[in-house]
Order: C-alpha cells, then sequence, then structure tokens
C-alpha cells in the first residue's frame, strides 16, 4: 500500500493520531496498548505475535491491532520503521 493511500484511508476510518515509529534490531516482550493501532511498514520488518500466531510484515504491509491486544514484537535485521494510526 502507499503512503498517501493508507493516510486517507486511516482517516476516513477514525484513526486521527499519526505516529512514526522506529526500532532498532530487538524485540518486545508480551504487552499491550490502550489503543486501536493500524501501521503501514515503511522500512525494515516486524514480526508480530499475538497468542500462539506470528506473523511477518514487511516494506508496504500493514498490520492492526485492537486496543488492549496482546502481543509481542521482534524486529528484524535492519530493524523497522513504521507509520501508525492510534485510536
Amino acid at each position: 500500500m502507499q503512503r498517501e493511500a493508507f493516510v486517507e484511508a486511516l482517516a476516513q476510518q477514525g484513526f486521527t493520531e499519526l505516529v512514526t515509529v522506529q526500532r532498532d534490531v530487538g524485540a518486545l516482550d508480551d504487552h499491550a496498548h490502550p489503543f486501536e493501532a493500524k501501521a503501514l511498514i515503511l522500512a525494515g520488518e516486524i514480526h508480530i505475535r499475538t497468542g500462539n500466531d506470528e506473523r511477518l510484515y514487511k516494506v508496504g504491509d500493514v498490520f492492526h491491532l485492537p486496543a488492549n491486544m496482546p502481543h509481542a514484537e521482534r524486529y528484524g535485521p535492519q530493524g523497522v520503521t513504521y507509520l501508525v494510526g492510534r485510536k
């Protein structure tokens, strides 16, 4: 997905807060956020595990996490940069 189309879709879906996040190689153990998040991968890659399911997201992919969803994150060899909408 292209950045402009993603930003437009976020606005239509009520995501009013946009943040660019950059993470170095590494991981975050199980945690949750008090907001719903939808993100577009701009560079690198991220593995997100929810329960027993782990998925890999690369440049152009979009991931969506409901508010308060426990998950773990693992960042690729070049880390990851993503644009995330929060609500």
